[in-house]
């Protein structure tokens, strides 16, 4: 199996999006049975099965490639419209989720505070977004990632309250990522160097993929406990109430 192919696929390196996962299975599991749930920017859907047991619907624009989805095309999307604007009454849902899509919109402020009309009072918005990452799904990403002031002066200002945020793992794990990251961008014969620095880069690249790949993240998710401030996590997950 190819590295990237294989690190995507094991849980201790993609630590973000298992934990993303399992953050929501966890709010989707303390809904009650029958809720109305929408799904905002759901894209492929992965996240339906959770919400077996309520009214699960979704929003997207539906703009984007399927080489850009997480499982290859669109899910069944209900409401196809700007996440700013959702053809719905004041109050329709019991709890919205929306994950990893704040980046991709270009006036976010404006979604938040659609989130809010369309939820009833006492609804929960569930939320996620990066604090940092590099340009996906382009040409629609235009911000770089959101921290804890935004989220409570934003969401406090669109009428939530009760806002939690909570970081997606801390820095080690962060710095882990980008060890990874750099062994994936620098496989030798794949950044279009003269053939001469190929051939001496590929023994050193041999050399650090084993501490990069494989040391260094495992020494970061042991470290990670002890990361008190957490200021370079990957990004948060959100849960905010209406009113």
């Amino acid at each position: 199996m190819a590295l990237k192919s294989w690190l995507k696929a094991n849980p201790l390196f993609a630590f973000n999006l298992v934990n993303r996962d399992r953050w929501v299975a966890e709010q989707a599991a303390s809904l009650a049975a029958g809720a109305r749930v929408l799904d905002m920017g759901a894209g492929s859907c992965p996240y339906r099965p959770l919400f077996a047991h309520c009214r699960y619907e979704t929003q997207d624009f539906a703009g984007l490639g399927n080489d850009q989805l997480r499982h290859g095309s669109y899910g069944q999307i209900d409401y196809r419209c700007d996440i700013a604007s959702v053809p719905v009454a004041d109050g329709t849902f019991d709890a919205i989720l929306c994950t990893e899509e704040l980046e991709h919109v270009r006036e976010p402020v404006t979604a938040v505070r659609e989130m809010a009309r369309i939820l009833r009072p006492g609804g929960r918005l569930m939320l996620t977004a990066p604090l940092g990452s590099g340009i996906h799904q382009e040409p629609y990403h235009y911000y770089g990632g959101y921290t804890p002031y935004w989220y409570r002066d934003c969401l406090g200002e669109a009428g939530f309250s009760q806002i939690r945020v909570q970081a997606n793992a801390g820095s080690f794990r962060f710095f882990a990522q980008e060890a990874i990251r750099f062994i994936q961008t620098t496989r030798p014969f794949k950044l279009g160097m003269p053939l001469p620095l190929e051939l001496l880069w590929l023994p050193l690249w041999v050399l650090l993929a084993p501490l990069l790949a494989v040391a260094i993240p495992l020494a970061c998710r042991y470290l990670d406990r002890f990361d008190r401030e957490q200021r370079f996590t990957v990004g948060y997950h959100v849960t905010a109430i209406k009113g």
